[in-house]
């Protein structure tokens, strides 16, 4: 009887464990109450993917965490909109969603993907990123997808969500800011580059944009040397033209970044953390590997 207490604290102790160390890896619905209208800012928005059956509809509404379709906007996201919206092709399946809520001025731009198995290419912070861009702030963003899709679909949905809220979405910077996703995600492919190191990047050198107001477009080329070479980035010259050529894009658009200079600073430290974090992985599976063998230990003990 003692030996069967031992072995019930030890399971306990495992599970103990395993809920601390993979709590942030793990997403749950959002648990977001539609049962209260904001008079403020008026209903949230809810962008679907015109692919998903009526069942996956319902499955996205409540990984959403909506509770009341009542009380949300919801709007259809067609291949129309992907071809309009970020010069996708018009034979496009849309499957991935998200709701976006308004929130006070200097709120800031929030982003949660609340199914993370199933959005592939699109990031958090290249959602940000490419929002922030765009001109989109003062949000929280959730996204969802029932199937595995690359999350192109949500970001078609939140432009057209803007679009059709008040009309002020600015084509040119959707562009730009289309541009440099599709960069992002085409240089997260390349040999030696991963999601984190390029969103750092691309982060770090609008940065520099907000703090140096580049006049010219050997100014912007400086910058992307510098970065480049401060975080050991080596890219062909096709890569790192293209990477003047969007930045160069968007001093020409006069996009102000050191208005949202504090958000920046979030993605970067948040990028910062991941890339800590990926580092000291050796040292974390050490050490889960000696946690195993010592209750490995602890049950040949009991008998």
């Amino acid at each position: 009887m003692r030996g069967l207490t031992k072995c019930i604290a030890a399971c306990f102790a495992v599970a103990l464990m395993f809920s601390f160390t993979f709590s942030d890896v793990v997403s749950a619905s959002t648990g977001k109450n539609t049962d209260s209208i904001n008079e403020k800012f008026g209903l949230p928005i809810v962008v679907v993917g015109d692919s998903l059956s009526e069942a996956q509809k319902e499955q996205v509404r409540e990984d959403l965490g909506v509770t009341n379709t009542d009380n949300i906007e919801e709007i259809p996201v067609t291949a129309d909109d992907i071809v309009k919206y970020i010069n996708g092709d018009a034979n496009s399946r849309m499957y991935s969603s998200a709701m976006i809520t308004r929130e006070d001025e200097g709120h800031g731009l929030a982003v949660q993907i609340v199914t993370p198995d199933n959005i592939t290419q699109v990031t958090v912070d290249m959602y940000k990123n490419a929002l922030l861009t765009a001109g989109i702030e003062d949000a929280t963003v959730e996204v969802a997808s029932p199937v595995k899709v690359s999350g192109h679909s949500a970001l078609t949905g939140i432009y057209k969500a803007y679009d059709t809220a008040d009309g002020n979405l600015d084509p040119e910077r959707t562009e730009v800011a289309n541009d440099e996703l599709d960069l992002a995600t085409d240089l997260a492919q390349k040999e030696g580059l991963d999601n984190e190191k390029v969103t750092q990047l691309l982060t770090d050198i609008k940065q520099e944009i907000a703090e140096q107001n580049p006049a010219t477009r050997e100014d912007v080329e400086q910058i992307v040397t510098d970065q480049l070479s401060k975080l050991e980035i080596s890219l062909s010259d096709e890569d790192r033209q293209l990477l003047i050529d969007l930045f160069d894009k968007m001093r020409e658009l006069d996009i102000n970044f050191d208005g949202v200079k504090s958000q920046l600073d979030d993605i970067a430290t948040t990028i910062q953390d991941k890339i800590d974090e990926v580092a000291g992985n050796d040292g974390f599976w050490q050490s889960v590997k000696d946690f195993f063998k010592s209750i490995g230990d602890f049950f040949k003990n009991l008998f």
